[in-house]
C-alpha cells in the first residue's frame, strides 16, 4: 500500500501520515530527508522530532537526505509501516547537491517506490498552486515538484490532500478526518 499524503506548508501532513501510521501499527520506520542548514530549519526539525514523539507511535529514525531510493530498496518487504518526510526536503537537496543527477535520481526512486512491498505513506508539498517563481531554480523546483508528485500519484494506491488540517481524499477508499492519535 502506497499512500501519497500532499499539502502545502504547516498544512498539517506530516501530522496527518504520523497519526496515520500510529493507527497501523505502534512502531514505525521514518525516513527523514531535512538537513539542519541554519538555526531556523534546525528548530523545524526539532518541532517535527517532538510531534512525532506525541504520535504514539515508537519510530526507528533513518535519515536520507540523498539516498532515499536506496534506503526504500532495502525496506521492501519490512513489516513496519515506513513513513518518508518529505519527498520536496529530498528534492531540494538534490537540486542542490547534484542537479545534473536529477532525472536519474527520480527515476530511482519512482522504481523504489513502485516496487515497494509493505506500507508506504510518502509525503510532499504540493507548491503548484501559487503564481509562477521568478529565479530559474525556483521554477525547475516547482517543475520537478509538481512531475515527481504527479508521478507517485499515478503509482499510489492512495493519494491524500491535507488543508487547514483537513484531509481531503483524492484517489482510493476515504480516510479517517481526525487527526489526534
Amino acid at each position: 500500500m502506497i499512500h501519497l499524503v500532499l499539502g502545502g506548508a504547516r498544512s498539517g501532513k506530516s501530522r496527518f501520515a504520523e497519526t496515520q501510521v500510529a493507527r497501523v501499527s505502534h512502531r514505525g520506520i521514518y525516513l527523514a530527508t531535512a538537513t539542519a542548514g541554519d538555526d531556523e530549519m534546525a528548530a523545524r526539525i526539532a518541532r517535527h522530532q517532538q510531534d512525532r514523539a506525541e504520535a504514539h507511535c515508537q519510530w526507528h529514525l533513518i535519515e536520507a537526505p540523498l539516498d532515499l531510493a536506496a534506503q526504500l530498496s532495502a525496506l521492501s518487504g519490512e513489516t513496519r509501516p515506513v513513513l518518508v518526510d518529505c519527498l520536496t526536503l529530498w528534492l531540494t537537496n538534490h537540486l542542490m547537491a547534484k542537479p545534473q543527477k536529477m532525472t536519474e535520481a527520480r527515476k530511482e526512486l519512482l522504481k523504489a517506490i513502485g516496487d515497494f512491498r509493505g506500507q508506504l505513506w510518502l509525503v510532499s508539498n504540493e507548491v503548484g498552486s501559487g503564481i509562477v517563481p521568478l529565479g530559474e531554480l525556483s521554477r525547475q523546483f516547482v517543475d520537478e515538484a509538481g512531475w515527481l508528485n504527479q508521478a507517485i500519484a499515478a503509482i499510489a494506491d492512495r493519494v491524500t490532500l491535507v488543508v487547514a488540517g483537513m484531509p481531503l481524499a483524492l484517489k482510493g477508499t476515504a480516510i479517517n478526518a481526525e487527526m489526534g492519535g
